[in-house]
């Protein structure tokens, strides 16, 4: 077993999924209980995981210093190597603030550094960067095994403590050789390197042990983790699961007719559409919070099934589960851990009231992006749907920045629609992991006709990524961006220019809200 120690960071969770896909064992645990834990269970190894808080503040979350000499290998990642650094005599300052991709340049393979570096054949390679603080001066016994243009101290080692320090994070897919080093690390533990698949028998018999003779209403929105949740919840229950679509206006064109294809097909049910389109809309106006607009579709939601909720008890179906799609970078950042920090609402998870009548169903909440797709494909859904692009809750409410009217949403829908005609025409759609334009709620002054008007700016918000964690922009040609941005300001009525969005995740999150 391999323990982690869990500071808040949004990759704790993630951490552990790579450990297991390697066929180790994990423990997650917060700072106040580990010392406890790691005697009790007496484990192979320890991961200090990385967090949001500052090592020099007050209240920051810290450890006993025992943990050092218990003679257990630890890998200690960004929060977690500054505090490390912080209580055995280093230095830790507010530093140069790096977020996203840096090229890390291996300096020194000696010693017992080259067990975990073991195989990788390159020097240099892109490391992926989320971190405000910075280790400045090393604690005695440390040495540097790799350092970026910026950071001297990025990968360490202490070989007498057992100890590696990493300023970046190897569980995020955008580190090349993160999985390598992790699996180095499994290694000196003394730990077997195993892969390991996810079990969808498992996931079917945990839904079945849970909803007995009760009946399950789903929200199916059309995406790819509704759709899984709900056909899994189909091969599970059968006509015990009563699939639900909402039509708000916020979906993509043709949503419906998608829900209805995916479960007549792979479940054998008729969907429920309900019309709630006006209802929406009235409940959106004049909100422009992000916040505020989350919670209110999350109240909506739940005030909808649970008025279908009323209609099977009535017709003597014993309902007492919504089934939701949410998955866990919808949990994480929703603050999924005590110490995390809450990046934004879910409408599915921080979004929902606190009282509801029904009992969430969520057999996806603990799997990535990536791992609900393989689900898919295994359960044998067609290509279309697996690879259907990732599509908010709350669905173009959050991509108008600002209050949602109706005049808005048909002019976020038409910059959406000749978006993803031009992808498609340029053969590059099935690359990109999610593609939208942004009603930014800023304008600017355009020449139409020899004449002058202030019109809206669209941003348009093009990235590659594979469980969403972390994500790159999609580099596409100046003639694709062109095509887009010309169609857009002269086809969408009030749009003075198109500004294209080149920021990765970590810092920017997925969506603009």
């Amino acid at each position: 077993m391999i323990i982690i120690v869990d500071f808040g960071s949004q990759t704790t969770h993630l951490i552990g999924r790579r450990f297991r896909e390697l066929g180790s064992e994990i423990t997650i645990v917060t700072p106040d209980i580990a010392i406890a834990e790691i005697e009790k269970e007496l484990p192979s190894g320890i991961v200090l995981s990385g967090g949001p808080a500052s090592v020099y503040q007050e209240g920051a979350p810290t450890i006993d210093p025992k943990i050092f000499s218990l003679g257990i290998p630890i890998l200690a990642i960004c929060y977690g190597f500054q505090l490390t650094a912080h209580l055995l005599g280093g230095k830790v300052i507010s530093g140069r603030k790096e977020y996203g991709p840096a090229t890390l340049q291996i300096t020194n393979l000696s010693g017992s550094a080259g067990q975990i570096t073991k195989g990788l054949s390159p020097k240099s390679f892109v490391v992926w960067m989320s971190h405000g603080d910075e280790v400045v001066s090393l604690p005695e016994g440390f040495m540097i095994i790799g350092s970026t243009e910026h950071v001297p101290f990025a990968f360490v080692e202490d070989v007498k403590r057992s100890f590696i320090g990493l300023l970046f994070h190897p569980e995020v897919e955008h580190t090349e050789y993160g999985r390598h080093i992790l699996a180095n690390f499994i290694r000196i533990c003394g730990n077997p390197v195993e892969e390991h698949k996810l079990d969808i028998d498992e996931l079917v018999a945990n839904i079945k042990e849970k909803v007995g003779e009760m009946f399950v209403i789903g929200a199916v929105s059309g995406g790819v983790d509704s759709t899984v949740a709900g056909v899994l919840a189909a091969r599970a229950i059968g006509k015990q699961f009563v699939p639900v679509y909402v039509d708000n206006g916020l979906m993509r064109e043709g949503t419906e007719d998608h829900v209805k294809k995916i479960f007549t097909s792979q479940g054998h049910v008729e969907p429920i559409v309900i019309d709630a389109v006006g209802e929406t809309l009235k409940s959106l106006r004049g909100i422009a919070d992000p916040e505020e607009k989350r919670k209110v579709i999350g109240k909506l939601y739940i005030d909808i099934f649970e008025r279908e909720m009323e209609k099977l008890l009535a017709s003597s179906k014993p309902v007492k589960f919504l089934l939701q799609g949410t998955i866990y970078s919808d949990v994480i950042e929703s603050q999924g851990t005590n110490l995390a920090s809450k990046i934004k609402s879910h409408h599915n998870v921080g979004g929902l009231p606190e009282r509801m009548k029904l009992q969430l169903l969520e057999p996806l909440r603990e799997l990535y992006k990536d791992e609900v797709r393989t689900l898919g494909k295994t359960l044998g859904l067609p290509d279309e749907f697996v690879w259907k692009q990732p599509f908010p809750g709350p669905g173009f409410a959050v991509r108008i920045r600002g209050e949602v009217t109706k005049e808005r949403l048909e002019k976020e829908k038409q910059a959406d629609v000749i978006l993803m005609e031009e992808l498609e025409k340029a053969r590059v759609l099935q690359s990109i992991f999610i593609s939208f334009p942004v009603m930014t709620g800023a304008d600017s002054v355009a020449v139409k006709g020899d004449g002058k008007f202030f019109g809206e700016v669209v941003a348009l918000r093009i990235v590659e990524s594979q469980d969403v964690m972390t994500a790159t922009w999609a580099r596409l040609s100046y003639d694709v961006l062109q095509k887009i941005s010309s169609r857009i300001v002269n086809e969408v009525p009030g749009i003075s220019r198109v500004v294209y969005d080149i920021s990765t995740k970590p810092p920017a999150t997925m969506e603009w809200e």
